[in-house]
């Protein structure tokens, strides 16, 4: 038989914020890469630096999803 896994709301959310890590990762790759030349691209380098702070928003929403409330 055919077995079909689908993936649960929480697994589809981790796989999620493993991509949204990797994302972050690597724009901080490319603004470092970016502000090591000598001819800086200041509107670049902006955008990045924007989209880079707009994906750890996301994780940290991400990550708060997947972290269970604690009751006192």
């Amino acid at each position: 038989m055919n077995a079909q896994h689908e993936m649960s709301h929480e697994e589809i959310a981790r796989a999620k914020l493993e991509v949204l890590r990797r994302e972050h990762r690597d724009l901080d790759e490319a603004i470092a890469a970016l502000s090591s030349q000598s001819l800086t691209h200041s509107l670049t380098l902006q955008r990045l630096k924007k989209q880079k702070l707009a994906l750890k928003d996301r994780i940290a929403r991400l990550e708060d999803e997947l972290t269970p409330d604690i009751i006192a």
